[in-house]
């Protein structure tokens, strides 16, 4: 096998979340990571910072329950790390999340258990922060430039300076950067061009009905779950089904969390280093890019709303493969079967989608943006590959071994014998079709 920390969207995702977790059996970790999701929500954050809010959360919520032990209260220390994060990086929901915190507290029997757990979850939230201090970034000072090739904003550009924060696992924003994209010249660059040009066209006639679906399921527009809090969503119903410890849900979601947080880091990192053209601005201005396989169409649209930030490399991509992976390792199993919902826009049209492992769901993620006219098919490669690495480091470097055996109670920190998720690496691909015919916005993530 190849070795190599999501937007929460603009408007309340409370009732999706909600709706998503109704079906599980909740523990003070899951119930937390809803929690923290509508808290979000609320805080109408961005993906990036949205992103950054829960791998700390997540990670105080594992710190505390490893360190509660046998004589406090587990659930309160939970409940008291969630409180410190949430309110220290999101102030204006200070009121939504004292009430949340003491809907939490207020079953747990007084005395020294409670007091103890949630001096414990503050010792830990107060660690998790202190160790982020300086994870700051320069102000915005992004300016875009034009020539055949280079991306040209189709919005504000979203967060450019986010490449440059402290990551989480890896040793720097770069280490798991990809190398550039095609030149304009090469057959790879004519293929993937004609290949969105074709499958990607709001008009499109050659993109199946199936394939349209899948765009829209993983696009996440405003007032919907977006992917990463998606995968969270997803990590949430298979750890029920899975029949998961409360100490093993802390440690997955911190894991899960962490990764993709490490992913976006490097999907900005790499966006702003090769600064690659998307393929509203490229199909319209062919005749410039010196290709004679490639024709220019200037009244082409795509089915999605073009982001706001370069196309390679897709970042669904990135994040989807990191969750995807990070998930398989966790239960030394990539073969997990589970079936996921999104709707369409908030409030209208829900799409069922069931896979039969967390790759298959991956890849389709990396598919979807195709399929949606937003991003090349080395865009995709790129995040599949990169965020599969970036998978696998933080599940060999992070909280204890791999696996999740060593962690059946309610406090982490057994010792989990190693395991392994995947026979290989996720592979590139060449041919949307090909590649995922078995897969059945305020896009500011991807």
């Amino acid at each position: 096998m190849k070795r190599s920390a999501f937007r929460f969207t603009r408007v309340a995702l409370a009732a999706a979340l909600t709706a998503a977790m109704s079906s599980a059996r909740a523990d003070a970790v899951t119930d937390w990571n809803v929690k923290s999701g509508e808290v979000i929500a609320e805080a109408k954050m961005g993906t990036p910072p949205a992103v950054r809010v829960m791998a700390l959360v997540q990670t105080a919520a594992y710190e505390a329950a490893r360190g509660a032990g046998r004589e406090a209260s587990v659930e309160a220390a939970i409940a008291a790390a969630h409180r410190v994060v949430l309110a220290k990086l999101i102030p204006s929901q200070q009121a939504m999340v004292d009430n949340a915190y003491n809907a939490a507290i207020a079953p747990i029997a007084e005395g020294a258990a409670k007091a103890a757990g949630v001096a414990i979850g503050e010792k830990a939230a107060a660690a998790v922060l202190a160790s982020r201090a300086d994870d700051v970034v320069a102000s915005e000072s992004y300016r875009p430039y034009t020539t055949a090739g280079m991306y040209v904003p189709t919005s504000a550009a979203a967060v450019p300076q986010w490449g440059s924060r402290k990551p989480w696992n890896m040793s720097h924003a770069a280490q798991f950067r990809p190398g550039p994209p095609p030149a304009l010249d090469s057959a790879k660059w004519a293929s993937d061009y004609n290949e969105v040009r074709v499958l990607g066209a709001k008009a499109s006639t050659a993109r199946t009905a199936e394939q349209t679906d899948i765009a829209r399921f993983w696009a996440g527009p405003s007032g919907t779950v977006q992917p990463p809090g998606h995968w969270n969503s997803i990590a949430r119903g298979v750890a029920d089904a899975q029949g998961n410890s409360l100490a093993q849900n802390a440690r997955m979601m911190a894991l899960l969390n962490i990764g993709m947080a490490d992913a976006l880091i490097t999907a900005w990192d790499t966006k702003y280093a090769y600064s690659f053209v998307r393929p509203v601005t490229a199909i319209r201005n062919a005749d410039n890019d010196g290709n004679p396989d490639t024709a220019a169409d200037p009244a082409w649209s795509p089915l999605l709303t073009t982001p706001g930030h370069p196309s390679y490399m897709a970042a669904h991509s990135a994040v989807s493969a990191t969750a995807a992976t990070v998930l398989a390792e966790f239960y030394g199993n990539d073969s997990i079967a589970f079936t996921s919902s999104a709707e369409v826009a908030a409030g209208g049209q829900v799409i069922t989608r069931t896979f039969n492992s967390f790759s298959q769901a991956a890849q389709e993620a990396g598919a979807s943006r195709i399929y949606g006219g937003i991003h090349w098919s080395f865009d995709n490669e790129a995040g599949l590959e990169a965020g599969h690495s970036i998978g696998e480091f933080v599940s060999d470097n992070l909280l204890g071994p791999r696996g999740n055996s060593g962690n059946a109670g309610d406090h982490p920190g057994g010792v989990a014998a190693p395991q392994r998720a995947f026979s290989s690496a996720l592979p590139s691909r060449s041919n949307a079709d090909r590649f995922f015919s078995d897969a059945a916005d305020d896009d500011l993530l991807d």
